[in-house]
């Protein structure tokens, strides 16, 4: 018997085909391989308070913002651009009087916007109904089956690349899958950039490390898209990545940060401003106070973007989670945090900007039955309330520490679920199914009707590691749980990844500014 290749939303998997079933088999692959660039929702969205609620929120906000303000640390010229525009500023702190924030986010943030891909069919809608889903971030350590807990390398940062760009449930690269602590901290982000431009052609995110880290970002963007770079309808640079600017909360924004947003708005790159909160440690312990925080926070970011250069894409990103009041650890997958970010989500949709939440988040350390459970009761909300931008997807264990291999399997079948989720009730006349009611009748099955046959193949959202065979097969195939077979898939998918075209003269010229710009510092200069 033979075997061909079917494509999932996890990406390529074997079956056995044999005799006349190949056509059919044939024909299913094609199906399953085809594959959308974002998701459009079609379902409604999930609301936990009501106008009033949301109205004191946003009052709530307000009063942060003009009352007790935000501090703008280490950067004068912040602070004079925020002076100039009319905020009140002491020393690092701006306070910007009632309404100004959410005056000059409405009056130039675009409501979506387009981040384009190197392969135009790969580019993402962000706002609106749409819902991209991007793998995890940040993680300094990798963990799998095999060799357990380590610190990230670059070629894990690559596989990461690799198996994201295979994951049809993905429709975004990422940005700092995991840190390559192998690779000089001055000069890695030109290895993780080059990756994301090399091995997938999905959008993908920039540097935010050091502003000179985002404009090296900006730079090879530039030499990436070539002519395609500037939009001849506006004349201005086309939004070829997003970018990951975190407020410290409570209630700051550092050099750093503001440095790489300046770069990031001034070159039309898109920003999302995310309040980093562990309710209970950096927001107060309620769900109320932490949302007015984070909505205060955010609106002064985004304005801030805004100020640099009125109509930068923006999205109001919130990342909340609670802590443990008896050990202070993260927590992850509880009631609380979800209640924040069906607030959060209202509030962006009432702002009219995106909205960036959710993920698969866990406080496990490993792929077991917690982290599935903490992933699924994180990744539920993010549908349910309307995220556009899903940072954490997939990959994420131990709070953020660890970026894991089969975690990230487990994930992405779950994002290939919400796929199914978000796409609602199919009310066509094959949806409706009447033919099939009438051809069947009383007390007979279904099973070889016309409509079965004709929609067998693509019915029902098939996971490609969950296994619901009988136990006697289940035991002669190896008897192994569900972290074992997402162990063989990960390893299956980079034995056959293929790269995406790229080329070469692009590739080159890619690689010689980064071989330019590493040898220009030294490893101290940043």
């Amino acid at each position: 018997m033979d075997e061909v290749q079917q494509t999932d939303p996890q990406g390529p998997r074997t079956r056995r085909a044999g005799g006349g079933r190949e056509a059919k088999r044939a024909a299913r692959s094609a199906r399953a391989g085809q594959s959308v660039p974002y998701i459009t929702r079609k379902i409604p969205y999930y609301e936990v308070l009501d106008e009033e609620g949301l109205a004191q929120i946003e009052h709530n906000a307000d009063t942060i913002l003009e009352e007790i303000g935000i501090d703008f640390r280490d950067d004068v010229e912040a602070l004079e651009i925020w002076r100039a525009a009319g905020a009140d500023v002491t020393g690092e702190r701006v306070r910007m009087p009632r309404g100004m924030c959410r005056a000059l986010v409405q009056a130039s943030a675009p409501r979506e916007f387009t981040q384009h891909a190197r392969n135009p069919a790969r580019s993402v809608v962000i706002g609106g109904k749409n819902t991209v889903f991007a793998p995890a971030y940040g993680s300094p350590f990798v963990r799998d089956l095999d060799k357990g807990r380590r610190y990230a390398t670059i070629e894990d940062f690559r596989n990461f690349v690799k198996l994201t760009y295979m994951a049809q449930s993905l429709h975004h690269s990422g940005g700092t899958i995991c840190e390559p602590v192998d690779l000089p901290v001055n000069k890695r982000h030109f290895d993780m950039v080059y990756a994301h431009m090399k091995y997938s052609d999905k959008p993908f995110m920039g540097s935010v490390t050091h502003p000179v880290c985002a404009m090296d970002t900006v730079e090879m963007a530039k030499l990436l898209f070539g002519s395609d770079y500037i939009d001849p309808l506006t004349g201005k640079p086309k939004t070829v990545v997003i970018n990951l600017i975190n407020a410290n909360s409570p209630m700051t924004f550092d050099e750093t940060m503001l440095g790489a947003a300046k770069v990031y708005a001034r070159a039309n790159q898109a920003c999302i401003i995310t309040p980093f909160i562990l309710a209970g440690a950096m927001s107060p312990v309620t769900v109320a106070g932490t949302a007015a925080q984070t909505l205060a926070e955010a609106l002064a970011g985004m304005a801030f973007v805004q100020l640099v250069n009125p109509g930068a894409p923006v999205v109001l990103g919130s990342f909340a989670s609670s802590i443990s009041m008896q050990s202070g650890a993260p927590t992850f997958g509880t009631p609380e945090p979800a209640l924040v970010l069906y607030v959060m989500a209202a509030l962006a949709r009432r702002l009219g900007v995106p909205f960036r939440s959710g993920g698969g988040l866990c406080g496990s350390k490993i792929s077991d039955a917690q982290a599935a459970s903490e992933a699924a009761n994180t990744l539920l909300p993010t549908c349910l309330g309307g995220v556009n931008f899903v940072l954490h997807t997939a990959g994420w264990l131990e709070g953020g520490l660890s970026m894991g291999y089969e975690k990230f399997i487990m994930d992405v079948d779950q994002a290939g679920m919400m796929h199914t989720l978000l796409a609602g009730v199919d009310m066509s006349e094959n949806g409706q199914a009447m033919d099939a009611i009438r051809e069947v009748g009383p007390g007979k099955h279904f099973l070889g009707c016309a409509h079965t046959q004709a929609n067998f193949e693509s019915a029902f959202y098939r996971s490609p590691i969950t296994d619901n065979n009988s136990y006697e097969q289940w035991e002669t195939e190896g008897s192994r749980d569900l972290t074992a077979r997402a162990n063989s898939m990960w390893k299956k998918q980079l034995a056959e990844y293929e790269a995406p075209a790229l080329d070469a003269a692009v590739d080159e010229a890619i690689l010689d500014y980064v071989n330019r710009r590493k040898t220009s510092f030294a490893d101290s200069n940043i």
